[in-house]
């Protein structure tokens, strides 16, 4: 057996080569991060003998992502390890602070020695263009947060009173009344028409010449700031937060054409939409990784941690976190909704709060119970059905 432990970084790696009897083939080396660097590492591989390659290296976000699918393509399907992992592997073997990317090359080779986990199995096309788009959408919401945020902001210094009278200033009928009217002073000299006009038809005729009058009246007695600085701020955040809807909106349909091509069972499942359904399986992968719903129901970082220590054992702990912050959020998110719309799910919820848990306790719960039902669907590949 050979063992190749290769350390990521972002220019270059480091790999180091021994076989199972721990003589070194191949010192640490550097190579740089494109194609005649990785060209060398295919070079530096000894294939003469009928010794089987096993290839490591831990996961560093989207350095690693080039060279994995280069390994792949050339027949070496690495190992992926969790930094986690490497790092508590580190302090088993030794007290001294002492972390370079020379030692974490030879470190993970020593770990390919040790054990035996599964090799990196390459995600299908849609799975891969799923993974990209969702992760992509996840920034841009960030980015909407942000802006909205600020819009916020400018509100509570430029029209204070304004949240009162509307049901959210993130509204339709908020932002277009903000952006033709970007003050109080403004609002309060509008035509009577044109403001319940605007209102009106931004909201589908449920905001009238009523709200029109209310807003009006409370912009005549607004304490509110006004500048042409703090106007022009409010239009454009206004622009800003309409354009990352649109394009929101363009993610979301590239999603839904993507899923309908995987025809996944996963959507059969009330209250799990295509956005939902395609952050799940793409985070998820290849359900062939994962050997019972316990490994997945880990993968998500929702399996409770266990302190035990002498006749002390603990009874309330937390959940360990430890996964995919993704699909663990699109699980909470799946198991709030199908709770509610499914007659098995929502009983399940409503039994943990009966035996005293908190909201959030309970919906982990059924998160969990969601998972188990998600693992027999996807392996089996068959639709859900409601029980009776």
């Amino acid at each position: 057996m050979i063992y190749v432990g290769i350390d990521v970084a972002k220019d270059k790696h480091d790999c180091f080569i021994v076989n199972s009897d721990g003589e070194v083939l191949k010192n640490v080396f550097s190579f740089s991060n494109n194609i005649s660097g990785f060209n060398l590492l295919l070079d530096s591989i000894p294939k003469d003998s009928n010794e089987t390659i096993k290839v490591g290296l831990e996961a560093t976000g989207h350095y690693s992502i080039n060279l994995i699918s280069f390994l792949c393509e050339n027949n070496l399907d690495p190992i992926v390890f969790n930094p986690l992992q490497t790092n508590l592997f580190r302090k088993a073997h030794t007290l001294r602070k002492t972390k370079t990317d020379k030692t974490d090359a030879k470190l993970i080779a020593l770990m390919l020695s040790s054990c035996d986990l599964q090799p990196y199995l390459n995600l299908s096309y849609h799975l891969s263009e799923l993974k990209s788009l969702t992760r992509h959408k996840f920034r841009i919401k960030n980015q909407l947060s942000k802006l909205k945020v600020s819009l916020t902001r400018i509100v509570d210094i430029v029209f204070p009173e304004l949240p009162s009278a509307v049901y959210s200033i993130h509204q339709k009928s908020s932002y277009a009344l903000l952006y033709e009217f970007s003050s109080p002073l403004d609002i309060s000299n509008a035509h009577l028409t044109k403001l319940s006009n605007i209102l009106s038809s931004n909201s589908h005729g449920k905001y009238s010449k009523l709200k029109a009058l209310e807003i009006r009246s409370i912009a005549k007695d607004s304490i509110g700031t006004c500048s042409s600085s703090l106007k022009f701020e409010l239009k454009q955040t206004i622009d800003l937060i309409r354009f990352i809807k649109y394009e929101i909106d363009k993610i979301d349909f590239h999603i839904k054409s993507l899923m309908n091509e995987i025809s996944s069972p996963i959507v059969s499942v009330p209250g799990i939409s295509h956005n939902l359904g395609a952050v799940i399986l793409a985070e998820i992968g290849d359900i062939r990784r994962f050997n019972s719903p316990a490994q997945l129901l880990a993968f998500a970082g929702l399996d409770p941690s266990t302190h035990q220590s002498g006749k002390f054992n603990a009874t309330n702990t937390s959940m360990v976190k430890r996964g995919s912050p993704y699909l663990r959020w699109a699980l909470l998110q799946a198991a709030r909704l199908v709770a509610m719309r499914d007659t098995t799910f929502r009983n399940y919820y409503l039994k943990k709060k009966s035996e005293g848990k908190h909201h959030y306790v309970a919906q982990s719960h059924v998160a969990k119970k969601l998972v188990r039902v998600l693992f027999y669907l996807l392996t089996n590949n068959v639709s859900f059905q409601p029980q009776s």
